[in-house]
């Protein structure tokens, strides 16, 4: 039996990390083996791609399109060497972050034209896409407030407000698009309630998710 790939989406500071512990000890319990993985990141490449993204070249501009082509040879690393092959294996990957953190971050913030990204979609991954997202939706004012408070700012979370307003349309607008498509595929969860509020909230919607999963698996 093949496995199921699960992302966690949302702007800087949504709580992502907590969720994905939440996330991988609800798929632990139902007797399944998770595997998470991080993006950009994930194989030795994909972690050197990472700090080349993050790291702030100040001496350097870094462009959109090498910003946008760095994610995504990152996101084919890790893709087709490791999610694919533990899905194949009968694993559930539990992702932070994926294809639709491009959409939003330079599909959205930094403006690229939609064709541009769904080109290099095509051309990295094919038709492959998660069989669910939860994406933790925050204003961008209370996210990157929560980011400070983790300490310094990398290069993008520095990237500005509006930047992150964009983001955040953007993230809505597909996320609505999906569940229009198929309303198991994706949930919206508010990340500005409490922890205990937003664990409860996911766990909600992933069981709904699971449920329906499993049952058209034995369809």
């Amino acid at each position: 039996m093949s496995g199921a790939f699960i992302v966690i989406e949302g702007l800087e500071g949504a709580g992502k990390s907590t969720v994905i512990g939440a996330v991988s000890e609800y798929i632990k319990n139902k007797g399944h083996d998770v595997l998470c993985t991080r993006e950009p990141g994930g194989t030795p490449m994909a972690e050197a791609i990472r700090d080349c993204v993050k790291q702030d070249w100040s001496t350097e501009e870094v462009t959109q399109e090498t910003e946008l082509l760095l994610m995504y040879a990152a996101r084919s690393q890790l893709v087709h060497n490791v999610i694919k092959p533990a899905i194949n294996q009968g694993q559930y990957v539990v992702g932070d972050r994926h294809n639709l953190s491009s959409l939003a971050y330079q599909g959205g913030g930094r403006q690229v034209p939609d064709l541009t990204m769904s080109q290099l979609k095509t051309m990295t991954l094919g038709s492959f896409s998660p069989n669910f997202t939860l994406y933790l939706d925050i204003e961008p004012i209370l996210g990157l407030s929560r980011a400070r408070g983790r300490g310094e700012l990398d290069r993008i979370e520095m990237a500005g407000i509006a930047f992150f307003e964009r983001a955040r349309e953007r993230y809505l607008a597909e996320i609505k698009t999906m569940q229009q498509q198929d309303a198991y595929s994706a949930a919206i969860i508010d990340a500005s309630q409490d922890v205990d509020s937003v664990r409860e909230s996911v766990l909600n919607s992933l069981d709904a998710w699971y449920s329906e999963f499993h049952h058209a698996s034995r369809s």
